[in-house]
């Protein structure tokens, strides 16, 4: 999943291009979670709102879409950065820049001794100290189901597709993104989806230096307040890196929070369409060949996971047209966690996954609900399955025009 470093520049900088703080710019009047979810105009979806716990907390985060580093007067990161940057290796340096370029990195691939993933496809850490990623599941004929980047502005089609069929899923989130639409990010942990983190601003984590590495976690989920933890309540403990850009020294950083590196076996490139640098027909190419897998007995001991994103029309309208698919291909499709039987996904003990054997019973949430910030007014929409289809086919021109105008695209991976 390795591009030319033009194109990774150029995803990274239209992510970046209309840095509004939406938080600032308030366009409407949101009231709840539920109202927000009964929303099916794509521009209303994504017209910028006010929430006044992010907006009165927004002194105590980075600029929202900039690279981060740790604030000058925040103590209590400085204190958590000085007790982690001790089990840091200090002999593990940067790899070109944030941006992907690693045109001036002289790196020996064959000894790989930063277990880079980026350029070997590396899991199992060099350090001994350091657990292995999570790129398969135990549970055999499994799909770890997850997304990447949200949440979504204008998700309300595919998160509605997602509770007709009672699925859920890992939702990996961007930091920035909880900030600008904190309503949809309750959506997804009150529907019983497990969160985990990716980053703060969605960079090549290898390309930071270990303290800004470690702000991008940090005001992602740490339990101190920071964005998820502000508007959902709780504090992941699983996060992606942006890419799959990810080495020892990062992982240090990542153990040090708490957070388990989670990774892929398999890549729909979804992510890419939107660039141009892939056509449509090859990301369903890269869904047919992963259900080929499945079929020919691949997963047969072990599960896997796909890489698939929360990102745009394209990316959600394909996850829904191969979902039925993925069913028939795969004895289960379960969030990680719940492959992992880990039923305590959060720092915070008030909220439990169901096991694996409970979830494919029938019991896919146990006590989710509640668990966020928001006041319900009205409950998640619940169309049927043709409306959601038919309303994510109906966003592709002006949920994409009003995230440009808007200056929200979110970044691939």
């Amino acid at each position: 999943m390795r591009l030319p470093v033009f194109s990774h520049k150029f995803t990274a900088i239209a992510a970046l291009v209309g840095l509004i703080n939406f938080n600032s710019v308030h366009a409407r009047t949101a009231t709840s979670e539920g109202d927000e979810a009964q929303i099916t105009d794509p521009v209303e979806e994504c017209t910028a709102y006010y929430y006044a716990p992010v907006t009165d907390a927004l002194d105590g985060f980075p600029t929202i879409w900039q690279p981060a580093s740790i604030l000058s007067n925040d103590t209590e990161a400085l204190n958590t950065w000085a007790n982690i940057s001790q089990s840091v290796p200090t002999n593990i340096y940067p790899h070109g820049d944030i941006y992907g370029d690693w045109n001036d990195t002289s790196y020996n691939v064959a000894s790989d001794p930063d277990c880079w993933w980026t350029k070997s496809l590396c899991t199992t850490p060099k350090l001994s100290s350091l657990p292995a990623d999570i790129a398969s599941i135990p549970e055999p004929e499994t799909m770890g189901y997850g997304f990447d980047d949200g949440p979504n502005c204008s998700h309300n089609a595919f998160y509605d597709y997602l509770l007709e069929q009672n699925q859920k899923a890992t939702m990996f989130f961007i930091g920035s993104n909880v900030l600008d639409w904190p309503y949809e990010a309750m959506r997804a942990i009150d529907e019983g989806h497990e969160i985990c983190a990716h980053t703060w601003s969605h960079h090549y984590m290898t390309g930071f230096s270990s303290e800004d590495a470690f702000a991008e976690l940090y005001y992602k989920s740490c339990i101190q307040m920071k964005a998820i933890k502000l508007v959902l309540g709780v504090t992941p403990t699983c996060w992606r890196p942006p890419f799959g850009d990810v080495d020892d020294r990062i992982r240090a950083i990542a153990e040090g929070l708490g957070l388990q590196t989670i990774i892929w076996q398999y890549d729909s490139f979804d992510w890419e369409e939107q660039s141009g640098n892939i056509t449509a027909a090859q990301v369903y190419a890269n869904y047919d060949n992963f259900i080929a897998k499945a079929g020919n007995g691949t997963f047969d001991s072990e599960g896997s996971i796909m890489l698939t994103h929360e990102l745009n029309n394209f990316t959600m309208q394909t996850a829904v047209t191969y979902y039925p698919k993925l069913k028939d291909a795969f004895k289960y499709l379960v969030p990680v966690g719940v492959a992992l039987n880990k039923t305590q996904p959060y720092v915070e003990t008030n909220y439990s996954l169901p096991t694996f054997s409970e979830y494919v019973a029938g019991t896919t949430t146990t006590n989710s609900s509640g668990s966020s910030n928001s006041t319900t007014s009205s409950g998640s929409s619940t169309s049927q399955s043709s409306s959601a289809i038919a309303a994510l086919s109906h966003t592709m021109d002006s949920s994409l025009l009003a995230m440009i105008f808007l200056g929200i695209f979110v970044l691939a991976v």
